[in-house]
């Protein structure tokens, strides 16, 4: 059973291990989990809109205030399902996630779908958007 299970947790990983923009956005998703928020500011853009599933509007200073001071803690993201589309400088991620956390004092347990637009800025993939929607 443990076998299987991290089988079933590493394989979203494999699968799209040979896309950058797919690469970027697992180390978003651990730099969110682990409250990094150096590493987060380095793969956001400067004009970031993040809408989160529950329809809460972020830019990039207060999504990095949010998850650095704890406001939502990201306990666990894990992508079920990726679709990328490149276009030159600029790629928009189609997917599928699972996120456990707290918002507040409130636990959280979703499954959305989401769009993510990345642009690309001295060889780095940066997000410029993100929109969810529970499922």
């Amino acid at each position: 059973m443990k076998i299987r299970l991290l089988l079933l947790t590493l394989f979203p990983i494999c699968l799209f291990a040979q896309n950058p923009i797919a690469d970027t956005e697992l180390q978003r998703f651990e730099a969110m989990i682990h409250q990094d928020t150096v590493v987060l500011k380095k793969l956001l853009a400067d004009d970031l809109v993040y809408v989160h599933s529950n329809a809460h509007l972020e830019n990039k200073a207060q999504h990095l205030e949010a998850v650095g001071t704890g406001i939502i803690l990201y306990q666990s993201i894990e992508r079920v399902s990726l679709q990328t589309r490149q276009y030159g400088k600029v790629a928009i991620n189609n997917g599928v996630a699972h996120v456990k956390g707290v918002f507040k004092t409130t636990p959280f347990d979703v499954e959305f779908r989401y769009t993510a637009i990345y642009r690309k800025k001295k060889k780095i993939w940066q997000l410029c958007n993100w929109q969810s929607t529970r499922i």
